[in-house]
């Protein structure tokens, strides 16, 4: 896969730039999940995620994840989402207890530059901790659903 590019052009109006974002990468629907996708020493994640265009969406997508008994019991939902109104884009995140790893999902979300897009990487604690572990199983289930849910514009 090829690395996607930022386009920006300067307006000769006040010399404001303005920032077409018409490359970006969206999902093909609102809401994809997949369960229990990775396990390790009891531990056991899930991934969501889904287009989202303002905060409302955001809330009600979480809702919607913490809204089935299985997820709800979930020890962290780690998220972190880009929203663009057409002039700026705006990173969002939340670690939920899972200290760093909304930046992990955020940075990806970057790097491959999505766009009006959340990512829930769910967590159920088997209770051993997994140090830098985690990370690498965040980054996974991130990498999983980008491969299996999106569309480029």
């Amino acid at each position: 896969m090829q690395p996607k590019k930022y386009y920006a052009q300067r307006q000769m109006k006040l010399d404001q730039i303005k920032i077409d974002f018409q490359d970006g990468n969206i999902p093909k629907d609102e809401f994809v999940q997949f369960h229990h996708i990775i396990t390790d020493r009891g531990s056991k994640y899930s991934v969501t995620g889904g287009l989202v265009k303002n905060r409302e969406d955001i809330k009600t997508l979480l809702k919607k994840v913490k809204s089935n008994k299985k997820y709800a019991r979930a020890t962290h939902h780690t998220w972190a989402a880009r929203v663009s109104d057409g002039v700026q884009v705006f990173d969002l995140k939340n670690d939920d207890g899972e200290t760093g790893a909304g930046m992990v999902i955020l940075r990806m979300l970057q790097r491959e530059n999505y766009l009006n897009t959340i990512i829930v990487v769910t967590r159920w604690y088997g209770g051993v901790k997994l140090g830098g572990d985690r990370f690498r199983h965040v980054q996974e289930a991130v990498r999983l659903w980008i491969n299996q849910a999106w569309v480029e514009t």
